[in-house]
């Protein structure tokens, strides 16, 4: 029998019918086992009577019956217990309000062509399920709505590249044949001319079965578009009153491993969600096939970013190894560490620590050259660059994506109010009616204008001004926890000088214990900032999901950003550029000296930091997280469910079914969590490249588990998501390009301010008298006459054998014999020039390589707009022949009316339905889905 025709349309089941899960065929399907669950909706019964704390009284309830037209009625069991009266308690009274939204929503989902099964509620309490169905005329209708493309029954010869750019194609998918996953291949010569879906030109698409004309994902699309309709109170009110406790799409499991382990790996996991297939291609379009287009977006972009990273990884090793070859011909260091040099240093804190000789410091010397390098500044340079030729090969990527995916010429998607935006304008629409008559009468003018079915920026003055106010608290919140660690590090500094024992390895010792410090307040505040940032969108009460979702990801990603990297710009651009000089220290908290860089320079200790926060950040909060966080609470989900009274009887169930199996996953809460940690590690990456040269390399190692990660989590951790349609990644690109940018101003700042790139080319090229870097380091160390120290500053019970008459600290000031003593010297002015113009001709110089780049990569591809235009043409000779055929074959018919065939009486009698019901859903209005939910960050 047709499913189409079956006589009934609501069915509740009853468990204790023979036809039970054991005898189906598939977990996907009614009862009838034709009818596919595109959809399921779920919530928590307690019949009347019943309170959690006596789960084991249950009074049976009357089995439900629906009629074919809908309407729903009680028949009394054989005890006549239907007529039995209970007294109702206030959580009756709830449930009962509860269960009459329910039933008034499910009654609308039916008048709107749904078909619905549903359990009984057999138990005193517990979970139900309601399997939703959208027959053909329904899919039909909301595609029509919803403008949704097809494939038409044209298909077309995809133009062929030039000559050379298709020997090259040819000559790498040659080479990359190990790496493609193993999926049915995407035919990339011929392709189906898509059009809209129009019930009037059923005629033009290749309809061969209705059940699989629209994939999965469309269909719960389309179910999904039903429930946000301005009619009904929509399915997300309904979850966030509790009314509903979640809806989703199921698992496919004929694509997917099934959700019980019971059968073997399936398509999408065994070539994506293993970790066995870490150095494979993802199969991109079977995951937009499943997940849809922003999903599909989001790993092709990630899988973009990953392949990127390989030559940055390689240049990057590179350059270090460069530092490696080179240390033993690097002239400072070997001066630094000629322990005959003379260098007598000034003590590095009051009393307790005693002059030194700067060939102690010979380690630290040597491991800055590793990253203070003449090759680091043209890495800097590659870097900038290699940020724009990704974000230029994303856009030709989504290009590409959007013709395949027949994503071109899609219309913006009408967006629905959220329901917290509705319950606001309602209340102010009921605080209005109260008013109503006296403003008529005193302000009849300022009642007219004021529009009380929205709310105005004067509704939201306190949100913004509570925003605002937040805002500028947790950026403070961060800078004061920066400046408690470099308190830390001062006063542990100090402490641990005073032992003998613990005073060789001091600087390591702070710097290692701060960069933890740092590491553990920025994972936890990471945590708070996502919190905070959902709160202060909320307040705001923005009226679409698009919007929540763009104001939501900024206040996000600048809570994030500062505190991921405060710290970081601290050491790389304040630290040691305010401690004073010998006899005129910056003090804080009376008594404790400002820190000061090592001998080396900043560098080795800002790529010290960059390196533990990013590592850590990926390792911690990245991984284990990602990977902990949900196995625990699915384990506390289920130890719930085993000790919730009038649960067990599914929980021992010997064949679950698709549902129960899905629910007991974790929701799906947006991709703004795994945009944001990539985007932190695109700034790690970037942001300060000059300092760590490795840093791409650990981020593409990360990202390798990262992709296997994030797809084993789609398939078997998560439900499935809604399955959404969208052009591009959206507000994270501006992000994406606004980092770029920012990179070239910060690395120009790194390589002229922190680290000695310029000093030794100032030195080189103007005061050194042979133009190498020979007493480079005398040059940078300036004298200071100990007799003019601070009383009470001097070192006690100093250890060297002769008088010190003079010690040195770096910096360029006038000696003490000078007129003008310790003032900034001429080479100090000459190096800061050098610097501020380094700063200006880099950034310049590579804006206007950057804006070469973007200029000679369209962002069109050429045979991408040229197929567009091909397609164009097509699909208007396509539509002229199937006219004319039509045409043609109305009038052979009206000539011959016997000549009818039966497939073109169908074809009539379709066509005058499908144009009635047309009239009938134009009231309606043209509408669209919006899947977007709320996403933790």
């Amino acid at each position: 029998m047709d499913p189409e025709n079956l006589p009934v349309v609501n069915n509740f089941l009853d468990p204790n019918e023979p036809t039970s899960s054991e005898a189906r065929q598939s977990r996907m399907h009614f009862l009838d086992n034709q009818r596919k669950v595109d959809y399921v909706l779920v919530y928590h019964y307690r019949n009347r009577g019943a309170h959690p704390s006596h789960g084991s009284f249950s009074h049976p309830r009357a089995p439900l019956a629906v009629i074919s037209n809908g309407e729903m009625g009680k028949e009394p069991n054989a005890a006549g217990q239907g007529n039995m009266m209970i007294e109702m308690g206030p959580l009756d009274a709830l449930e009962e309000e509860k269960k009459e939204q329910r039933e008034q929503f499910e009654y609308k989902l039916m008048e709107a062509g749904l078909e619905l099964e549903k359990d009984l509620e057999n138990k005193s309490q517990g979970s139900s399920f309601v399997r939703i169905h959208a027959p053909w005329q329904v899919l039909t209708r909301e595609a029509e709505f919803l403008k949704i493309k097809v494939p038409t029954k044209k298909m077309y010869e995809i133009k062929s590249k030039g000559t050379i750019a298709k020997k090259f194609n040819d000559i790498v998918q040659k080479m990359t044949s190990p790496l493609q996953p193993r999926v049915p291949e995407h035919n990339d010569k011929m392709k189906n001319l898509s059009y809209p879906f129009s019930r009037e030109k059923m005629y033009l698409y290749n309809i061969q079965d209705k059940d699989t004309f629209f994939d999965n994902a469309t269909r719960s699309r389309i179910v999904l578009t039903i429930f946000i309709f301005p009619s009904f109170t929509g399915i997300h009110s309904l979850i966030a009153h509790n009314i509903y406790e979640a809806a989703y799409p199921l698992h496919d499991v004929g694509i997917l491993l099934s959700l019980s382990f019971e059968k073997q790996c399936k398509l999408l996991y065994q070539e994506w969600a293993c970790y066995g297939v870490f150095y494979k291609f993802q199969p991109i379009d079977l995951i937009r096939k499943y997940f849809g287009e922003k999903i599909g977006l989001y790993f092709a972009w990630l899988g973009l970013y990953t392949s990127f990273l390989i030559p940055s990884s390689v240049i990057g090793v590179i350059v270090f190894l460069y530092g490696c070859a080179t240390i033993e011909d690097d002239i400072p260091s070997k001066e630094m560490c000629d322990e005959n040099n003379g260098f007598t240093m000034c003590p590095l804190c009051d009393k307790s620590c005693d002059y030194w000789n700067l060939s102690t410091a010979c380690g630290t010397a040597r491991a800055s050259h590793l990253f203070d390098n003449p090759a680091t500044v043209f890495f800097s340079i590659f870097m900038a660059l290699w940020a724009t030729m990704f974000l230029e090969n994303w856009k030709r990527l989504q290009m590409r994506l959007g013709y395949f995916w027949d994503l071109t010429g899609i219309e913006e998607e009408e967006e629905h109010s959220r329901p917290e935006y509705e319950t606001r304008v309602r209340e102010k629409m009921l605080k209005g009616q109260k008013n109503h008559v006296q403003k008529m009468e005193t302000d009849k003018t300022e009642s007219e204008d004021e529009d009380d079915d929205e709310l105005t920026w004067k509704d939201r003055l306190p949100g913004y001004m509570m925003n605002f106010a937040s805002i500028l608290f947790m950026i403070a919140l961060t800078f004061s926890i920066v400046f408690g660690v470099i308190v830390y590090r001062i006063t542990v500094a100090a402490a641990l000088s005073l032992n003998k024992s613990t005073r060789p390895n001091v600087r390591a010792t702070v710097t290692a214990t701060a960069v933890l410090i740092n590491l553990v307040v920025i994972l936890i505040l990471d945590e708070i900032y996502g919190a905070v940032a959902k709160w202060l969108t909320k307040i705001e009460v923005p009226r679409t999901e698009e919007s929540f979702e763009q104001r939501l990801i900024l206040k996000a990603f600048l809570l994030k950003f500062v505190n991921a990297y405060s710290s970081i710009f601290y050491v790389a651009f304040f630290k040691g550029r305010f401690v004073g000089r010998p006899g005129s220290y910056v003090y804080v908290f009376d008594g404790y000296r400002m820190e000061e860089c090592a001998p080396g320079g900043c560098l080795m200790e800002l790529c010290l930091q960059l390196s533990i926060i990013m590592l850590g950040k990926q390792l911690i909060q990245n991984n284990i997280f990602e990977i902990g966080i949900p196995k625990l609470k699915k384990l506390l989900r289920k130890l719930k469910d085993e000790t919730e009274p009038g649960e067990t009887a599914s929980s021992e169930s010997k064949h679950p079914e698709q549902w129960d199996l899905d629910y007991s996953l974790e929701p799906y809460t947006g991709l703004t969590p795994e945009y944001m940690e990539m985007i932190i590690q695109f700034g790690f990456v970037s942001l300060f490249v000059a300092s760590f040269p490795l840093a791409p390399l650990f981020a593409l190692l990360n990202n390798v588990i990262e992709v296997r990660l994030d797809a084993k989590k789609f398939v078997t951790e998560l439900r499935r998501p809604d399955a959404v349609r969208t052009k591009d990644i959206g507000i994270w690109f501006d992000i994406l390009s606004g980092i770029g940018k920012f990179s070239v101003i910060s690395n120009a700042f790194v390589i002229a301010v922190t680290s000695d790139f310029i000093p030794r080319l100032v030195y080189q090229y103007s005061y050194s008298h042979n133009g190498t870097l020979h007493g480079f380091i005398n040059h940078t160390l300036s004298y200071f006459n100990v007799s003019q120290m601070k009383e009470g500053t001097q070192p006690e019970n100093s250890h060297f054998g002769q008088e010190v008459l003079f010690c040195r600290f770096k910096d360029y000031r006038e000696p003490p014999w000078a007129p003008n003593q310790y003032e900034f010297s001429k080479q100090y002015w000459s190096i800061l020039s050098a610097r501020l113009a380094f700063v200006i001709i880099f950034q310049n110089l590579v804006m206007f390589l950057s804006v070469l780049v973007d200029w000679m990569i369209p962002d069109i591809p050429k045979d991408i707009s040229d197929q567009i235009q091909k397609e164009k043409s097509l699909l208007m000779d396509f539509f002229l022949k199937e006219e004319h055929e039509k045409v043609k074959l109305i009038d052979s018919a009206q000539r011959s009316p016997k000549s009818l065939t039966p497939s073109f009486r169908h074809f009539s009698r379709q066509s005058s339905r499908h144009s009635s019901q047309s009239q009938r859903g134009s009231q309606r209005g043209s509408h669209a889905s919006s899947a977007s939910q709320h996403t933790i960050v």
